[in-house]
């Protein structure tokens, strides 16, 4: 959902929720393992 969400923003993305949430989404690799860039999109845009 998370990455659902992030790649069809187009001009702006705005999430509203738990910071730690935020975090184990992001950390949850268990799985599967995912080539999707998310990770770098996330540390590298203006939050």
């Amino acid at each position: 959902m998370l990455y659902t969400g992030i790649t069809r923003a187009r001009e702006l993305l705005i999430i509203i929720g738990d910071s730690r949430t935020l975090g184990y989404m992001i950390k949850n690799v268990d799985s599967k393992r995912r080539n999707t860039g998310l990770k770098y999109k996330l540390c590298h845009s203006t939050l």
